[in-house]
Formats: C-alpha cells, structure tokens, sequence
C-alpha cells in the first residue's frame, strides 16, 4: 500500500472511531484505539495523545500505544515543555529526524522510549482553543516526512471537536471525585446534535402532554401574596401576550396567526383565573393558587381522547409560568422564557414556536428524536436543539444552571466556570449574519469562470430577509406546509394568498419557486386524522399524493400561489412525484385553477412554470420523460438518499447508513442530470447535498448550475465554489460514476485537493 493510500485509510478509520465515540464509547477505550490505529497505519513505534487540562494548565498523557502504560494518566507537561508541550505552546507541528538533538527535547524517565529518534507533534485545536497534542514517535531516524505530519494534522483536525468533548468529561471527573464543599457536582449528559448553537440559562421541565407527570411546580422563588398582586400579574401578562402576539403578526406572519389566542381567551375566562382569585380570597397564596388552578386544567386536558385537546397542556403550562414570574418580586419585563433551556419529551411546530416567540435559550428532547419539520422549523427560528434518551434529565431539578453545546450534542449540567467560559466564547464567536453579509456577492463563479446559480431555501417569512442580505439568486425552494402544521386547520385560500404574496415580494430577485404542500411521513396534520392512521407514513400518503386525494385543498393552494405571483415569474414544484402520470394530472390541476381564477373573476394569469421533484427511485427511472414534459426538475435529495438506500432519515439506529456519498446515490444523481441536459430542462439541487461542498463539486461536474440551501449557507457554499474548476470537476465526476464500493468513493474525495 503506498503512503498516500495509508494515510486515506488511516482518516477513514479515525473517522469511525469518532463516530463511535460520539455514539457513547469509554473515553479510556476510544483514545486506546485512537493511537493503536495511528501508529498501525502510520507504521510508527509510538503513538501518544495528550489531552490539555485547562484547570491544570497541563498536558496530561490519556493514551500510548509503545510508552510505559504505566505513565498514562501520570505524565503531564507545561505548555513550552518537552518537544510536545513546545507544539501546544506554538500551535504548530514539531516534525524532528532527531529529537534528542532539538534544545527543546526533554527525556521521560522510565518511558522506555530513549531508543526512538524520530519525532512527530501536532497541536489538536477546535477553532483557536487548545485541546491537546498527537505525538508519533519511531526508532529510525528521518522517519517521518511532510506528507507524514499533513497526515497527522488531518487527523488532529477531524478528532478535534470529539476531544474536546472527551477533554469536558475528564477534567469533571477528576473535579467530582474531589467536590468543593457545598458545590453541586458537574456532569455531562450526551445527546445528539439537531440545530447547530450554544445555549446557557437554567432548568425548566416540560413533561409530554399525554405523561401523568406533567404537574406544575413554582419555582423557589420570592412572590407577592396579595390580591393586588395577583391582578397586577394578570394585567402584565395579557399585556405581554397581546405585545408578543402584534410583534409575531409583523415577523412571522406566515405561521403566527392568533398562536397565543388561546392563552389570552383562557387568561379572561373566569373559569381560569376567576377560580385562582376565588382561592385567593379564601386565604390561598396566589402562587399556590395559580398551581393548583393549572394543575387541574393539565390532568383535564392530557386525559382527552382528542389530540387537539392535549396539545393544550403546554398552552397551560406557558401560561402558568408566565404569571409565576410575573408574581415574584423581581419580576422583570418580560414574564418568558429568557435565560431557560427546555427539557420535554414531546415538541410539536406550535409548541416550538410559542417558546421561540418567548424567547427560550435553547431545547433538549427527550426520549424521541425529532422529525424533520422540527429541524427545519428549528433551525429557521435559531433554537439550539439536541435530543437525548438519558432517563436522568427529567430528575434535573428546575432552576439548575445547565449549558447547552448543539454543536457537539452534549448537555452540562452545573457547569463550572471554565466549561461557561469556554461555552460562552463559542457561543460568541458564531458567525453573525451581518458578517457573512460583507462578503457574499451577487453572483457565484468557479476558478475558470462558469456561473453557478445559489439560491435561498426559505421555511419561514423571516428567511427572507437573510437571503436577500447575503444576496440569494431568488428562491429554490418555500416550503408551504410550516402555515398548514403550525395552525389547527386547514389554511383559507386567503390566508394563504397573504403569505405567498410576501414571500413573492420580499425578494429582489423575480425567481421564487413555490413547493406545493409536502405533508405526511414525519409531518403531521394533528386536525387531519386520516394522516395519523398509516403504519408506514413515509410509504403512505403525503406530497403530491395528498394532494390528489385532496383536491379542494390542493386547488386552494395553487389558486393561492398564482395570485401571489400576478404577472411575475414563480415556478410551481410537485413533491414526491412517482411517475408521469403523477405530474401531468397535477399540470392539469393548475390548469383548471387557471380557469377557476378566471371564472370567478379574481383575474387572469400567466401559466406558470412547473417542476418535477425527483425523490423516488420510479421517478429516477421517469426522468427522461419527465424533463420533456416538465419545465424544470429539482432533486429533492434528503429523500432521494432516504428512498434510494432504504434508510429512514429519522432513526437514529440507522444513521450512519445514511450516506449522500453511497454510489448508488451519486449514480442515481448522474442519470438525473443526464435526462436533464438531453432534454434541455433545467435542474435545481436541495437538501442535504446541495450543503454539502464535496457532492456539489461532483453534480457540478454533471453540469447542474443551481443549487437551493439555507440562506446562512450560501457565503460558504459561494466561496468553496470559486475555488473549483469546471474541468476538473467534469473529470472527476465521470470517474466517481464508475466507482463501485463507498470505501473507493471516500478514497477518492479524500485524495482531492
């Protein structure tokens, strides 16, 4: 095997391991495995890792495979000690032919390793932080070369974040074996990343709405015990309410509407609040009050056989909440959930956008994973957000300080002020949207000059406003359903209308493409239980088959979106089409709602463009015939690797199978794009692989020129293209269509520079 083909295997094996370790392997058993693969793959005598104590200021040594085991855990190291602490120190690699001949080298006693010359050290850093240092070491002289230490540097850089991670649970386990007195232990409970983000703030629980568990507690806190205070509570919460519901109209018209109606009519209504004032007049605390009153409402709702019915216990719950804190002492403004992270078991899209519109630090869900629309929700209303199945996290008291790293996955629980401090600088140092701003530009252009188009993936009206800032080339894609799952019915023709007008005029750029409504698999109508009943949903019926088994609502939709557009240019995009047919019957649809908008008198219209999603394998094996008869293709491709592997994007304990670089995945994109160019129809790429700039490297060579993301993406994806030639690309390309096995598809992305 030669060097190169080493060092390729060598990555991809350290890639596993993280993966591993990310799963919840023994970090003892992880970093031995870590230095066993290096040094086997690298040849070495000697691998080691150090693992950097801040609260220490030393390097420790946590693994070897060839020193004394004796000194793991016992050997530690300044910054500037010894060739290894001067690589930390300097955060750059120390490469030596003989490192008993550098200044710097310092000999360890009883090491066993006086007879090894050659020295190899790079620094592990995650952004500018330091996390520790990989040492090879071998008994013949100028054994290691530049590739080597590249080699090892790749490495460094993609255990970077999981060591880290590994630093946190290390340096709380020397702290807890010794806690101060009176000073609450740390602990780290793992999880799995959802939306990127640091969060920090305090405990609050929210159990499932169905749990017998999902009481109402007071916080320990200072409360004013007067009647006065009580109504004052009241007053300044519907005040709130009313402020924050205004406030939603304005920012997020689109899923907003009347979404704290119902904590308003309830706030009135004599049966809520007359019954705490009833108990406050008879000598009842009103923070009791207000307890026992919510209490009773959460049992009468989570015990309802109608799931409209029990979605109102968090309604209950928020409303609580806010008058407990508009009842303490030091009551502040805002009576929401400013400076708390949510831990609950269940999180529907109007649950999630009442704590956002509250202002929550962050959320971690329990027991489940999310779905897809949550995600995207998520991330459109930057939530942190990470799911964990740790039973202990419904025990964490409420009101515990906890520290939320989304990017990692991993929640702190009493954090120390280092693990804050470190927190913190993460959480300040994300990029800021008007950062990225200053450098996006109104066009994108490989190398040698071939204009690639990017543009903006919208899920909310409040996406807009980024991609016209970082200069988006128009809409690839708005996601309709978020206004249908948000609200408890099917939205009006004209409710719909004013939303897709504002998405049609909040951009610069004419090109909006509108996706009709994509409900079903992951994506529930809670007021539609006909979506409810399937036992495979994703095989069900959702998309466009929704669509055609509803047509009233599918005629709405479209009558909605072609008076959004007037005279401008949208195109109208079919989900999840499985065949021809699928598509010509929905052309035929938004013909008739053509003549229905003219009959009626609301005008006459354009015919708009329209687009085949391609997702299934079927509509793979259509796409020539497709792209003759559509006026646009889009690969849908979250669920083009879903269906074409057989693996469902939702569950965890197939994750790892789901892979946008799998062959038969690239293949399926090639025929795509092929169909694509013969028949001279345009082709757009969302989801997952239009993120991804490897797999854009590769449908660029195919000769795909658009690509939809998330707004937030696009400066990124505008400057890995600028450093991409189409040529090379092109050749590329035609030689990963030919690959057979995924270990020879990584080699080869590995392998380009």
């Amino acid at each position: 095997m030669s060097e190169r083909d080493s060092n390729i295997e060598m990555i991809c094996s350290v890639s596993e391991l993280a993966d591993l370790f990310r799963r919840g392997r023994d970090i003892k058993g992880f970093l031995s495995q870590v230095v066993h693969v290096v040094s086997r793959h690298m040849k070495a005598d000697i691998c080691s890792v150090y693992i950097f104590n801040e609260r220490l200021d030393r390097l420790v040594l946590q693994a070897s495979d060839g020193l004394n085991p004796l000194l793991v855990g016992q050997l530690s190291l300044a910054p500037g000690e010894g060739l290894t602490g001067l690589a930390l120190k300097e955060l750059r690699p120390i490469r030596e032919g003989r490192g008993q001949d550098n200044p710097y080298f310092k000999a360890i006693p009883n090491s066993g390793e006086e007879k090894y010359e050659s020295f190899l050290a790079v620094p592990i850093i995650r952004g500018i932080r330091r996390v520790g240092v990989l040492v090879l070491q071998d008994e013949q002289s100028g054994r290691f070369s530049k590739s080597d230490a590249q080699a090892l540097k790749a490495i460094a850089s993609q255990l970077a974040a999981t060591l880290e991670n590994a630093q946190l649970l290390m340096e709380m386990g020397s702290r807890d074996n010794n806690p101060a007195p009176g000073t609450p232990s740390s602990r780290l409970v793992r999880g799995t990343p959802v939306v990127d983000g640091v969060a920090l703030g305090a405990c609050y629980i929210v159990e499932a709405s169905g749990s017998d568990e999902s009481r109402i507690n007071a916080p320990d806190a200072e409360y004013r015990h007067t009647l006065e205070a009580f109504h004052e509570a009241l007053d300044r919460t519907e005040h709130q309410l009313e402020e924050l519901q205004e406030r939603l109209e304005e920012e997020l018209a689109d899923v907003a509407t009347l979404i704290f109606s119902a904590h308003l009519l309830m706030l009135r209504d004599e049966g809520f609040s007359g019954a705490m004032e009833e108990q406050i007049k008879t000598g009842t605390r009103p923070h009791e009050a207000i307890v026992d009153v919510a209490n009773g409402y959460t049992r009468l709702f989570a015990a309802s056989e109608n799931p409209r019915m029990r979605e109102k216990v968090l309604d209950i719950r928020d409303l609580s909440h806010r008058l407990l804190r508009n009842l303490q002492d030091e009551a502040g403004d805002e009576g929401d959930y400013v400076g708390q992270i949510i831990i609950t078991g269940e999180l529907l899209p109007s649950e999630l956008l009442k704590l956002a519109a509250q202002n929550v630090e962050g959320i971690v869900l329990f027991g489940a994973g999310t779905t897809a629309h949550i995600t995207v929700l998520a991330r459109s209303l930057g939530v942190p957000l990470i799911t964990s199945d740790d039973e202990s996290l419904l025990r964490i008291p409420e009101d515990t300080p906890l520290a939320l790293d989304a990017f990692q996955g991993f929640l702190l629980v009493h954090p120390d002020d280092s693990a804050l401090e470190r927190l913190q600088a993460l959480k300040d140092g994300t990029e800021r949207i008007e950062e990225l701003a200053q450098n996006a530009q109104p066009e994108t252009h490989t190398e040698d000059g071939v204009q690639v188009h990017l543009r903006a993936t919208v899920n909310l009206l409040s996406d807009l406003k980024i991609a016209c800032s970082l200069k988006a080339e128009g809409i690839g894609l708005y996601r309709s359903e978020f206004p249908f799952l948000i609200r408890s019915d099917f939205p009006s023709e004209e409710e719909q209308y004013r939303i897709y007008k504002q998405v049609v005029d909040g951009m610069k750029n004419p090109l909006v493409t509108f996706r009709t409504l994509d409900v079903g698999g992951d994506k529930i109508l809670s007021y539609f239980p006909e979506s409810q009943e399937e036992a495979n949903p994703f095989l069900g019926l959702r998309a466009i088959r929704f669509l055609l088994e509803n047509k009233k609502v599918f005629v709405g939709q479209l009558k909605a979106m072609i008076r959004a557009g007037g005279n401008q240019r949208i195109r109208i995009l079919f989900p999840l089409v499985s065949s021809l047919d699928d598509f010509l019957y929905a052309r035929r649809i938004v013909l008739k709602s053509l003549s229905f908008l003219a009959r009626d008198g609301l005008g006459r219209y354009p015919v708009p463009e329209m687009g085949a999603m391609i997702e299934l394998p079927s509509a793979v094996e259509m796409a020539p015939e497709l792209a003759k008869e559509a006026d646009f293709l889009s690969l849908g491709t979250n669920d083009l690797v879903q269906y074409t592997l057989g693996v469902d994007r939702t569950n965890e304990k197939v994750a790892s199978l789901f892979e946008i670089r799998h062959p038969a995945v690239l293949r399926a994109v090639k025929r795509v794009a092929d169909a694509a160019n013969a028949a001279n129809c345009p082709l757009s790429v969302c989801g997952i692989m239009a993120k991804n700039p490897e797999t854009v490297r590769y449908m660029m060579g195919l000769g795909i020129r658009e690509f939809s993301l998330e707004p937030a993406l696009i400066p990124g994806m505008q400057q890995a293209i600028s450093k991409m030639n189409s040529t090379t690309a092109r050749k590329d390309a035609k030689s990963l269509s030919g690959l057979g096995t995924l270990k020879e598809v990584l080699e080869f992305f590995s392998a380009l520079e």
